[in-house]
Order: C-alpha cells, then structure tokens, then sequence
C-alpha cells in the first residue's frame, strides 16, 4: 500500500462528526499544511462539518504558524478541548479560536495537558477513563468551571467528581478519537516515523494508539519520505503498523520563527558563550532571587514567563548544569530556549515522551518547579488561565495544572501589581509610581493553582516580586523579604485587598540583586535520595 497521498486527498478521508486528535505544541510539531488542507476542502466543499478536535497542549501561536486558526470556522468545528490554545497580545486582534470561544459559538474547554494524554492513553486501552486528584479545588474541578471554558461549555460535562475507595477524585471519560493527526521528520514508505530535526517528540505515539485501536486511521505530517528499510529501528518513535497515511510539507517548520536548529534537535551542541544572558533590569532582578531557592542536583521544572530567564542567570554564574531542567514537552537537561522557542532546549541530555513527562509530574518525581503569577488570591491559590479583561492574552493552563498538584516545591514569580513605574538606583529599586491594578487579591477570578490543597498537602510555596518575598503558610501569606529602598506600608501592604503576615524576621533582599555585577551565586548541595515509603492517591 501506498501510504504517501496529497494534504487534499487526506483532507477528504475526514467524516463530518469525527473527533480529531491532534499533536502539537503551539509551533512545535504542528502539521499546519494538515489543518490548512482541512480548511481548504470545508472551503471548497462544506465537509467535514462539526468535527471535535483534542490538543493536548496547543496548535498554532499567532506568529507565522496558525495551527488551530485554519479550522476555526463556524460550522467545520463543533467542539474543542485543549490544554492550552494560541494567544496573542492584548494590542492585536484575538485569534480566530478566541473569537469562536469568546462568542460562545462553539463549547470549549481547558482540560491540563496530562490528563488529556492520559485520556488518550486510556482510550487506546478500552479503559473507561481517568481517575485522579489532579485538578482538584481549582478551575478544573466541577464545583468551580468544570474545565468549562464558555458557556456554551456548560451544558456538556467533561469531568465529574466521584468517591473511589473512600477518597474524593475527578473522573474524565476516556474520549475516542476517530483521527490522529501528528507530525515527524521523517517517514519510510512503509509509514514508520522518525523525529531527528524534532524539538520534541510530544504525544504522537499516544495519539495514533488511541485512534489505531478503535478503528480511526492516523495522518502523518513529515518533512521527507525515504526508502523501506533505511531507518534504523532503534530511531523510529512511531510504527509504521499505526500510520495509515503519510502527507509531506518540505517546509514545514522545527518550531515558531525557527526552519531549523540542529541545537533544538539535539544533533550539535551550542558553546555556552552563546547564549544571551538576560539584560539587565526588574525582571532579571526578580529571576536572580529564584534562582537563590535553588539546589544543586536537584532537577526543577521550568514554566513561561520571568521564571524562564533563571536557566540564563545560573549560566551567567558559572552553574550550568548544577541544575537539571525539565520541560512539559519532554526536554531534560541543556538551556531551555526563550520566547516563540520556549518548549524547547539545546543541548538537551534526552527527551522524554510528553506523556511520560507528564507522568514524572503528576507524582512529584522532580525537586521543584519555577512558574508565574497573574494573580495571588488570599489563600494563596494563583491564576495564570483566565483574565475576563484580557482573554486572548491567557492561553489556558497547558501543564500548569499537572505540574503543581504534587509539586514539593513551588517557587511563582511576576510583579507585585501591575503597571507600576519602576527604576533600580544604586542597589534599590525605586518606585516612581505604583501600579493601578493589584495582583493580590481577595479571591482570584481562576483557581489553577489551590493554595488550600497546598497548605493541606505541606507543599513549600514561594511567591517572588520584585519588591518582596512571600511564604504560604496554614495562617496565610508571609511577607519575609523586602527590596531595599521600598515602604512597607505604602509600598506592600496597601498594594495588597489582604493584610498580609509580617514576618518577626523580616529581611531586605540582597542588595546584590539590584546591581549589574554578578551575584557570586552558591547553591546549596540537594541533600542525596534515601528510599522512602511509596504514597499513592
């Protein structure tokens, strides 16, 4: 069988109805020729008609890869379910997809990019579905949103809260794809596939196993078609036995911005000195005071935003490699990349399999994880998914969810409120004029992350700003640390619709954080494994 057909004739073996999977992560391993050959035949022939699509992380980024905006069309998409979706700056015109969910035209939902995997995964078995506590007290739970992310959501539930064993979980029913569409480098003519210009290998062996296994086909999207035989199988990530189709884009993109980086594949490795270090100013200030929550040895999870820039700040201080990073898309090790290449790493030491990635998360495997703050509630739950104001600028939660159920320990990072005039003189920060809207807040209008289950469960949470250092504890939000050159009471406490804790120790940060000049930076040594009893729930 000749599995090598045009985008158009894969485009046409869609059924109107079908639930279509689809790997990607935002830029990374999109099969944009793919989606825009869906759209192109709903164009030209009105088909396929109400398809539910599933992207367990995201398709498309507004930046030269529309991934999802192809099929964002009143008619062609019935329903979606993400774990995150393409977002766009507040000054420009929403994408498509936020269009559709914000009009209510279609039901969308935000489900964390795990469990998604692990749905797949459960479909793949015949298994009914996902019982976990991920999820819990925040968004995704069904006394809050349900991961419901409109209302046209709300009729439909995708998650229930049951009793199992005498213990409080969320079910997900498994969903059963009827396509798979995922993408790779490579594919011989027999369909087996090999990722060696991928920055990632994502979830396409899950994807194609849950439609493979109930009867769907699987497309796959790849740069270069090659003989029979000529792959060596220790390479191929996906079989041959579970592609059914093979569609090829010679053009096709390593990740947003990028044709392509050796470094990102992992095929070369970049000199250290290449890298850029982050300029400096508030943001650096704040990423260096994570940085000194640090251990070495410890393996740390890193998430967009401020908190990105830490893997710069060991480098700039002579500790690359004291710390192991690891990335929801499946990079361990090496320099995590900035911007439209966040999800990626050069320099990697392996790639995991998103979905075994997830995995390590969901039970807390690693040491810590760096992540950002859009708001922090009174209990010291945290929104990073949903501001009604501003919604195309909030992707969803992606992993975010997954990542800090379990977490031991969290260290969140952004500024203390917004739109404040700031400056850095002679090793203070100086705070011209403050920000009108405060980011401590009574109640955050999304929970994604849940400050009760995080006291019940002992987690060690940090909140950084580039004004002060809060602790979470079962009385409340600590302050701890204080910038020098700020007041207390004009400049913390009444920028806060909470009273916070004054530590008896209050400290100021290191006056070193506020200068250009290294910091001479030590990290304390992690203190090695011992075997523990196994807990499970």
């Amino acid at each position: 069988m000749n599995k090598h057909i045009t985008p158009a004739e894969a485009a046409a073996l869609i059924p109107d109805g079908a639930i279509v999977s689809v790997s990607s992560s935002s830029g990374l391993g999109c099969p944009d020729l793919m989606l825009k050959a869906i759209s192109e035949r709903f164009e030209t022939t009105g088909h396929p008609q109400d398809i539910t699509t599933l992207h367990p992380i995201a398709a498309g980024d507004m930046s030269g890869i529309k991934g999802v905006d192809y099929i964002a069309k009143k008619g062609l998409l019935k329903k979606i379910i993400g774990g995150s979706y393409p977002s766009g700056p507040s000054s420009s015109e929403p994408p498509l997809i936020w269009q559709m969910i914000s009009g209510n035209e279609i039901p969308a939902y935000n489900i964390p990019s795990g469990v998604l995997f692990d749905m797949h995964r459960e479909a793949a078995a015949k298994r009914p579905g996902v019982i976990t506590k991920i999820g819990l007290d925040t968004f995704v739970d069904p006394s809050r949103h349900g991961c419901a992310m409109n209302e046209a959501a709300k009729a439909e539930a995708v998650v229930e809260k049951i009793t199992f064993a005498g213990d409080e979980y969320l079910y997900f029913p498994a969903i059963v794809p009827q396509v798979a569409i995922i993408r790779a480098t490579t594919a011989d003519e027999r369909g087996n596939l090999t990722y060696e210009h991928e920055g990632a290998y994502l979830g396409g062996l899950d994807q194609a196993l849950a439609a493979r296994n109930n009867g769907g086909i699987v497309i796959a999207q790849v740069k270069r078609i090659t003989k029979e035989g000529s792959l060596k199988p220790h390479d191929v990530r996906v079989p041959g036995m579970l592609v059914d189709y093979i569609i090829v884009d010679p053009d096709q993109k390593q990740t947003t911005q990028t044709v392509y980086d050796p470094a990102i594949s992992g095929e070369i490795f970049r000199p250290l000195d290449s890298f850029r270090v982050p300029e400096f100013n508030i943001q650096k200030v704040i990423a260096r005071r994570v940085a000194q929550e640090l251990e070495a040895g410890s393996c740390v999870n890193l998430g967009f935003g401020i908190s990105a820039n830490v893997p710069r700040i060991l480098l700039e201080e002579g500790l690359h490699g004291a710390v192991t990073w690891v990335i929801e898309q499946g990079a361990v090790g090496g320099v995590p990349l900035l911007d439209f290449a966040f999800g990626c790493a050069s320099n990697a030491d392996a790639y995991m399999p998103s979905p075994y990635q997830f995995t390590y998360f969901q039970g807390a495997g690693f040491d810590a994880s760096l992540l950002s703050f859009l708001e922090i509630g009174r209990d010291g739950s945290v929104n990073v998914s949903k501001l009604s104001f501003r919604p195309h600028v909030t992707a969803g939660a992606g992993g975010f969810v997954d990542i800090t159920a379990r977490a031991k320990k969290i260290v969140f990072s952004g500024m203390f409120n917004a739109g404040a005039k700031l400056a850095i003189e002679a090793g203070r920060l100086v705070i011209e004029k403050d920000g009108k809207l405060k980011k401590l807040v009574n109640d955050v209008e999304h929970v994604t992350f849940s400050g009760r289950r995080a006291v019940e469960q002992g987690q060690d949470i940090t909140y950084v700003t580039e004004r002060a250092v809060m602790k979470l504890t079962p009385e409340g939000i600590v302050l701890t640390e204080i910038a020098p050159g700020v007041d207390l009471q004009a400049h913390i406490l009444d920028q806060a619709e909470f009273p916070l804790i004054v530590s008896d120790n209050l400290k100021t940060m290191d006056a070193a954080l506020f200068s250009e000049a290294p910091l001479h930076l030590t990290l304390p040594t992690k203190a090695p494994r011992t075997l523990r009893g196994a807990t499970h729930g």
